[in-house]
């Protein structure tokens, strides 16, 4: 599992620019799955068949895109400025090493004014910030373009026995949640139609998923995203990493679906907690039970801390209690969905 989010994790593909990770996506889903493609905007979708004519169609989703920085100008000097892609928190940038893609990847460093030029109580901000890669000003204008991406270069560390942290784990760790889930149910006997997708841009409005659930209009969708950790600084609506998967509850998520993981994981004694979402759970799920005329729609969540930083830690037992949570639920589908109606 961890070699697993680790390649998904060093993967680069900020919001708009996910191009670069649907082929690697592809191929992890290709083997568990009957068929693979990329619609138009970017979404990877695969589907495991079950071979029943009119089956129900799961989906299990979660987003592969990640925030990150776009160039903004090439100084005459060659530094580089930028805007935000997605909810960067500018604090965490100064001292930052970053990758430039542009007609190839250059290493960089955010640099900031030395706090011994800063004026008492001031604080960095985007517009003082640029990034070196160390190249003159001609070589860098020759490699790099306005619009180009620039992501963070943090990779996977371990941090003890069960946790590490490395960028963009919100959201590449429940994609390899996913890419597990389909290597479970593979030799499996099967009642309904499995759909798996990797979406984009969710980090700039969920719009992948809102276009993915448009086209596939499945009959069960369940979302997989990341939720707040209890950190020092922190301990309101976050949980313990290691609690296990966390099931949302809230007007976003259908009650009969939900209630039915909750039982789920209860009778294979699977590691869960509730998590109280009274209103836009700021995830994908958010598009999906709207989409067409109305899917219905659960939230499986991880506890991560210091989202949205190079350094996001996860609990990798977390990972597994939700892979098995889905695993079992799918397996344990009749192909009768009438348990959904009130």
């Amino acid at each position: 599992m961890k070699k697993l989010i680790n390649e998904l994790s060093n993967m680069r593909g900020v919001s708009g620019r996910e191009y670069s990770l649907t082929e690697k996506i592809s191929e992890l889903f290709s083997p568990y799955c009957d068929d693979v493609r990329v619609d138009a905007l970017g979404n990877v979708i695969a589907f495991k068949r079950c071979g029943i004519k009119n089956a129900p169609v799961i989906m299990i989703e979660a987003h592969c895109d990640e925030i990150g920085l776009m160039v903004t100008s090439v100084t005459d000097e060659g530094f580089l400025t930028f805007a935000c892609v997605g909810g960067v928190d500018e604090r965490t940038l100064p001292s930052a090493e970053v990758t430039v893609h542009g007609k190839q990847d250059l290493w960089g460093v955010i640099g900031i004014k030395s706090e011994h030029l800063l004026e008492d109580g001031k604080t960095a901000k985007i517009k003082d910030m640029a990034v070196d890669t160390g190249l003159d000003a001609r070589t860098v204008k020759e490699k790099v373009s306005v619009g180009d991406s620039i992501t963070l270069s943090k990779s996977l560390g371990e941090l003890g026995k069960n946790q590490f942290s490395g960028k963009s784990l919100d959201d590449r760790a429940s994609v390899a949640a996913i890419i597990t889930v389909l290597k479970n149910i593979s030799g499996a006997e099967l009642k309904v139609d499995v759909c798996a997708v990797a979406t984009v841009q969710e980090e700039v409005g969920c719009r992948g998923a809102k276009t993915a659930a448009y086209g596939i209009n499945p009959d069960i969708a369940v979302a997989i995203d990341v939720c707040h950790g209890i950190t020092p600084d922190n301990s309101d609506n976050a949980f313990e990493t290691g609690i296990g998967t966390v099931i949302s509850v809230g007007p976003n998520l259908h009650p009969r679906l939900t209630d039915a993981l909750i039982d789920t994981a209860k009778r294979h004694n699977i590691k869960a907690d509730t998590e109280v979402d009274g209103g836009d759970t700021g995830t994908d799920a958010w598009e999906i039970q709207t989409a067409r005329d109305g899917i219905p729609t659960s939230l499986l969540s991880m506890p991560l801390k210091y989202m949205h930083t190079s350094v996001e830690t996860l609990d990798v037992r977390d990972v597994k209690a939700t892979v098995s949570l889905l695993t079992e639920f799918i397996k344990e589908q009749k192909g009768d969905l009438e348990w959904l109606s009130f």
